[in-house]
């Protein structure tokens, strides 16, 4: 019998894949939902082939009904959710004049509503429970300026904004929130995920990976180690690789120099992202 059990949203790729393999190995039960049923029944099948215990479901956050059935059948299978991370997510990149209306809307339905209809489904469980730890993935752009991924950074800083407000009631529960503020982490929300997309021609892939690995993006199985031993220390705010938090802390005692510094870096990724533009129609 596993002594905890987590609950993973976006756990076929990524940070919910890492996330469920060291879990897995510290002895708790992990459930892997996502829309990639195949893939995250692949890594549950390595998962427990190791010797750990993992399942996996299909689930749509962006289905409120379904997000309800499937945390509902969970409990009724395992009697708890001790961990609840909020995590599965999507980019769309580009400047802002190259979206379109969809582009904001299939973020925030995945990003945002997503995690509010986890929130909605989980958080009365634990509060009957009177324990459990809610992780909402955020992301460094949800505490810094960003360019080139706007409604991504919309979210991610509502996502912040929400733990904040939900750790301060939580706590009446013993109901512990975090929010998890990703730097540059190895995964394919580089590129925008599964079911994002790049507003540019569709050779920048290369071109936007060469990008980020000026930023040193860290391996995720690293990044889900570092980040599991802030969530045991239960920090309102968990920013990996720690180096970023300086970012932070510019960010939040300068908010104009800040603007600045990232505005100057952008300048230099926008010129170099250039020849990668799509036609204006």
């Amino acid at each position: 019998m596993a002594d905890k059990v987590a609950f993973i949203t976006g756990g076929a790729s990524g940070i919910g894949a890492a996330f469920a393999s060291v879990l897995a190995k510290q002895g708790t039960a992990v459930i892997l939902a996502d829309r990639q049923l195949g893939l995250a029944e692949e890594v549950a099948t390595a998962i427990v082939q190791d010797g750990g215990q993992a399942s996996a479901v299909e689930l749509d956050v962006r289905d409120a009904a379904q997000f309800q059935r499937v945390v509902d059948e969970t409990v009724a299978r395992t009697g708890r959710i001790d961990y609840f991370f909020n995590n599965a997510g999507i980019g769309v990149g580009g400047a802002i004049l190259s979206y379109t209306l969809p582009d904001w809307y299939d973020v925030f339905d995945v990003n945002l509503r997503g995690v509010a209809h986890g929130i909605q489904a989980v958080y009365p469980v634990m509060c009957r429970q009177g324990s459990g730890h809610i992780i909402n993935t955020a992301s460094i752009a949800g505490i810094l300026p960003t360019g080139e991924a706007a409604s991504y950074a919309a979210t991610k800083h509502a996502v912040v904004g929400l733990s904040k407000a939900l750790r301060i009631e939580a706590e009446e529960y013993g109901v512990r929130v975090s929010a998890l503020c990703p730097g540059v982490i190895r995964t394919p929300i580089l590129t925008t995920g599964k079911y994002g997309r790049m507003n540019l021609k569709d050779e920048a892939e290369a071109k936007v990976l060469e990008l980020w690995e000026r930023l040193r993006p860290m391996d995720v199985d690293v990044f889900a180690r570092k980040a599991l031993r802030e969530i045991e220390r239960n920090k309102p705010i968990i920013i990996v690789p720690s180096f970023w938090r300086a970012f932070w802390l510019l960010e939040r005692f300068s908010p104009t120099l800040s603007l600045w510094v990232w505005g100057k870096m952008y300048g230099q990724f926008r010129k170099e992202l250039e020849p990668y533009r799509l036609p204006k129609s």
